[in-house]
């Protein structure tokens, strides 16, 4: 007598499937059509994103030469990373470049990532980039960018979501460099609406700290950045709401009294946070309670002696409570939450050029995705 098949319900199936790594979900999408349908689905990508998105962040390491890749869980030991590869980045070649020459990531800006994606910045270009899905979107120029003068810099940039339309926003801060006619900019690309829009009636009086693009920061619904307010000639920390679409600034710690060397925004854990490194030693501030400037509290100051190039900037926390950061070259290096050196991780020759980018592996699309590699 044969006995009928026994079948898993589908709630249950989904139930296991939201619990498995991204890269087991794509590759079970090859399984079997059930499969396929399951995983391919908008609210499966977001339940899942929800689920394991505080349990699975990674370290997206690149370096020249042909922008090798490693994927760094920092919750173990940093010289244990989980793969090496060459992920296809022929997205970001002009297609006009009959030579196709070799990208180099010291000429890539990324620093900041969102729900998955992570924001690339080459060549005046802006690209989106699911290292897992391997999905990307180039954002289009703004309209106003051919109309800017000759000292306009496009200087700060930003990536975040606003939950409350379920929209992407990419913002970048421009300025006019000439100190006798200061003036700036914020617009800011709607991947929902497909279109850049301006804020206006509204000056701003904000200008770069570096002379190189900075990313900003995102952390309580908000992008961070650090820069210098041209009317007071003082460095301030200035943060754009993604839901009311405003711009607010907030004061630096009043015990930052000298002007460090190297000086910039993080978020440490819960906490806006603010790091100053200046002969060999690292300092770095929490502000405890978001927008109150009496808040900011000194937390840890350490010595980056053991550390080859002399160079410590942090870019994320474990759940212990120790402190990831780059050598500024080749490596990364952990410190325990008491700023103890615990270990030193080089990934390549040290002028080989690297980018650092921690995000969350995830399913998630874009509105309107249809850039793939």
């Amino acid at each position: 007598m044969e006995k009928n098949p026994q079948y898993l319900p589908q709630e249950l199936i989904i139930l296991i499937l939201l619990r498995l790594p991204v890269m087991s979900l794509l590759r079970f999408k090859c399984v079997c059509k059930l499969l396929f349908s399951l995983i391919s689905q908008t609210h499966f990508a977001i339940s899942h994103f929800e689920i394991t998105a505080a349990h699975n962040p990674r370290i997206l390491f690149m370096s020249n030469p042909d922008l090798e890749t490693r994927l760094i869980d920092f919750e173990t030991s940093l010289s244990d990373y989980y793969t090496s590869t060459s992920l296809n980045l022929n997205f970001m070649r002009p297609r006009s470049d009959p030579r196709r020459r070799p990208l180099y990531c010291n000429f890539i800006e990324t620093k900041c990532s969102c729900r998955g994606f992570i924001f690339l910045h080459h060549d005046s270009n802006i690209y989106l980039w699911n290292p897992s899905t391997r999905v990307h979107k180039q954002i289009p120029l703004s309209p106003n960018s051919s109309y800017l003068g000759v000292n306009y810099i496009c200087y700060l940039y930003g990536f975040g979501y606003d939950p409350s339309t379920d929209d992407y926003l990419v913002v970048v801060v421009s300025c006019d460099t000439d100190f006798h006619n200061f003036s700036s900019q914020l617009e800011f690309f709607s991947l929902r609406d497909n279109r850049w829009k301006e804020i206006e009636g509204t000056p701003f009086p904000y200008m770069n700290t570096s002379d190189y693009s900075m990313v900003g920061s995102v952390f309580n619904g908000a992008i961070h950045w650090l820069a210098f307010r041209h009317d007071l000639s003082m460095k301030v920390i200035i943060a754009f709401d993604l839901i009311e679409r405003k711009l607010f600034d907030m004061s630096l710690p009043d015990d930052m009294e000298h002007e460090p060397i190297y000086c910039d925004l993080w978020v440490f854990g819960e906490f806006l946070s603010v790091w100053t490194m200046d002969s060999d030693i690292v300092e770095i501030w929490v502000m405890k309670e978001y927008k109150v400037h009496s808040s900011w509290t000194k937390t840890l100051t350490f010595s980056i002696d053991d550390i080859p190039t002399r160079y410590f900037s942090p870019i994320c926390c474990t759940k212990s409570g120790d402190i990831i950061g780059t050598d500024g070259t080749a490596g990364l290096v952990r410190y325990d939450e008491n700023g103890q050196f615990l270990e030193y991780s080089s990934y390549c020759i040290e002028d080989c050029g690297s980018r650092v980018a921690v995000y969350t592996e995830s399913l998630l699309s874009l509105p309107d995705d249809n850039d793939q590699d």
